[in-house]
């Protein structure tokens, strides 16, 4: 049982049920890990005096949480896991692109709900440096409103709105770095020693050289090595990043105290879940890639442990793109086991659907799943078919390998599929972070785009228009239905094309990921009358089955799903089953002909026990003809047991 699963359970069981007296409780069941995850990060004989900050740090924390939001923390507490709903649908979005700033992004709540949004994720919204600044990932401040998005009183005020209407808000927590013009580094730039122990800082480059030899560039066009000269300093910072984000220094005790105390103050202005940034990058050691260290997991750890004691009803998310045996470790293993992050972003599942669009094969898409481990029972995926980040290609060599593909030649051609290197592709996408040495690179694009519906669009292909608009569905569809929470990127439901004018912005032009980062066309969504619009087409089907999800609980997310690999390499079969014995089958055609499966191991499961079932997407019966069933191009359909 983890500490969550415990608190709810000693809760339900106390007679005294007030905020102040299920905090105690919660300290103090607590205390023994927070102790031990504090201790073997820092020494107790070095930095006991550190801890005992802490302990009087999590009341006075605790105590500066307003009280609306300590009586949701109690409801949720008793209700159990409310993320792992089947009736969450999220969204992520740019506040200015979306609709201008805060209040404008309040005023088109109502669309949102319309479609079947409850749950939100903006993109960052605090101070950042003016030009480049990573799309606000470089911040000035945790909890200051930048004045383009409006003011901390519009943030509240925005909170106050979803709560009423029953929804969530995810805001980033920059947990690995803040820019150079953050308080921290401005003292530490004039000299202050204190600040300067904040960040990774050397007076010559001896250790950064060090460093250097095993450290990898994440940014190797734009911001190549991982270390910054700063001259009024006269001394050298990490920069993992960009040579603007300084890397905080987690090995000293007070950056842990003060960033817990920056993280309740997000939380306190009404954040329902905290996506932990670049979270794997957190603790470094020379001789290491420094990512992915045990430490940073203790560090993950320990963030959670006390911010469950101050915000139980705060949840976190792992933004850690990386294989799936390293992810599952981000919800927590051994003694952690469910006590690091409840959410962690399924990026395998959105890679490998990229990749079966592209080979119009499934087959790396079952090697690959079938070697995810099992995550904890009470945490949960988001699902996601794009994000406003690349689409990455780092499959595991040995699944292609034993499916006979060549590893580097299959990237190559996923990147010539996806990034107009092949004539015949429909895809319209861009290369980001492309090494000719290596011939290593990333995708970026609008969903739209990569499907095919720019291409078909300016074509003027309507049986072109009608398929790139079948994958979209295809693919949000499986997201819906995989388990877990889905995460639509804004402007996904309505088959938004590429955004090409980030080229004329200076602070932009170098940085493809801005072509997926397109503008909310209000245009289009005001001429939905038009109902023979594709994109209208592509928006009705998609609320369709948000709506259809929400009514079925067998698609919460209880780590209650099965694959079937039905032998046509085409296709993919999925089922979500519970106690009830009322699953739903999950079936997907990546291919553009019609493709055939034996329907008797679909009779099997009970499926066809009540007549020719209903495919909830289409509404139309499924039948059996001479025991095959039919799979139009790129159809998905769901059946639901009877």
């Amino acid at each position: 049982m983890n500490q969550a699963a415990l608190h709810r359970l000693l809760a339900l069981k106390s007679s005294d049920k007030t905020p102040e007296t299920l905090f105690d409780l919660r300290l103090s069941t607590n205390l023994s890990l927070i102790q031990n995850l504090f201790f073997s990060l820092y020494p107790e004989e070095k930095h006991g005096s550190s801890f005992n900050g802490l302990l009087r740090l999590l009341p006075e924390l605790y105590h500066s949480r307003p009280k609306e939001l300590k009586h949701q923390d109690l409801e949720r507490m008793l209700s159990g896991n409310w993320y792992q709903s089947e009736k969450i649908v999220g969204m992520q979005l740019y506040v200015e692109h979306f609709n201008a700033d805060l209040k404008g992004l309040g005023e088109k709540l109502s669309y949102l709900q319309e479609l079947g949004i409850n749950f939100l994720h903006i993109m960052p919204i605090m101070t950042r440096p003016k030009g480049e600044n990573d799309g606000g990932y470089a911040v000035n401040s945790y909890t200051q409103v930048a004045k383009q998005y409006g003011s901390q009183k519009d943030l509240l005020n925005f909170t106050q709105t979803l709560r009423e209407n029953g929804m969530y808000l995810m805001l980033d927590f920059v947990v690995n770095h803040t820019s150079d013009e953050f308080p921290w580094a401005k003292k530490a730039r004039k000299g202050d020693e204190k600040y300067q122990a904040y960040y990774y800082t050397y007076s010559d480059d001896a250790i950064p050289r060090a460093f250097e030899r095993t450290l990898p560039e994440v940014f190797p066009e734009t911001s190549p090595g991982n270390y910054t000269y700063i001259p009024e300093m006269e001394r050298w910072v990490m920069t993992v990043f960009n040579s603007y984000q300084w890397d905080l220094n987690y090995t000293n005790p007070k950056v842990f105290l003060e960033m817990l105390t920056q993280l309740v103050n997000l939380v306190n202005l009404g954040v329902d879940v905290v996506r932990f940034d670049a979270l794997a990058f957190l603790w470094k050691k020379i001789g290491t890639i420094s990512q992915n260290l045990p430490e940073a997991h203790t560090l993950v750890s320990l963030f959670r442990m006390c911010l469950q004691v101050v915000s139980p009803g705060t949840v976190l998310l792992a933004e850690a793109i990386v294989a799936p045996t390293e992810i599952v470790k981000y919800f927590g293993t051994g003694i952690q086991h469910g006590n690091e992050c409840e959410i962690a972003y399924n990026a395998s599942l959105m890679a490998l659907l990229w990749n079966s669009i592209a080979t119009k094969k499934t087959r790396l898409l079952y090697k690959s799943l079938e070697n995810v481990p099992i995550k904890p029972a009470d945490c949960t995926w988001l699902n996601y078919v794009r994000c406003h980040d690349d689409i990455g290609v780092g499959y595991e060599d040995e699944f292609i390998q034993e499916i006979g593909w060549s590893p580097h030649e299959h990237r190559k051609f996923l990147l010539d599929y996806y990034c107009q290197r092949l004539d015949w592709s429909p895809a319209k996408g861009l290369l980001f972070m492309y090494n000719p040495k290596t011939e290593d690179g990333r995708i970026t694009g609008s969903a739209a785009s990569l499907l095919g519906l720019e291409k078909a669009l300016d074509e003027k292909d309507s049986s072109r228009i009608k398929e790139s608009i079948a994958k979209i569905v295809l693919l949000h569809g499986i997201i819906l239905s995989f388990g877990g929470i889905p995460m639509f990127y804004a402007g996904d439901e309505i088959g938004t094309l590429n955004d090409y004018s980030f080229l004329e912005k200076e602070d932009k032009k170098e940085d493809s990921r801005w072509v997926n980062r397109p503008y909310q066309d209000w245009e289009t969504i005001d001429g939905f009358s038009k109902k023979k619009l594709p994109q209208y087409q592509l928006f009705k089907t998609l609320k369709k089955l948000i709506h259809i999800r929400k009514e079925h609980r067998v698609l919460s997310d209880a780590n209650n799903l099965k694959l079937y690999n039905t032998g046509n390499e085409h296709v993919f079969v999925f089922e979500r089953t519970s106690m009830e014995k009322n699953g739903m089958l999950i079936l997907c055609n990546f291919d553009e002909n019609p493709q055939v499966l034996n329907g008797s191991w679909i009779m099997k499961l009970g499926y066809f026990t009540k007549g020719e079932p209903i495919d909830l997407v289409s509404e139309n019966s499924i039948s059996l003809k001479s025991g095959l069933l039919q799979l139009d191009a790129y159809q998905i359909i769901w059946l639901k047991k009877s």
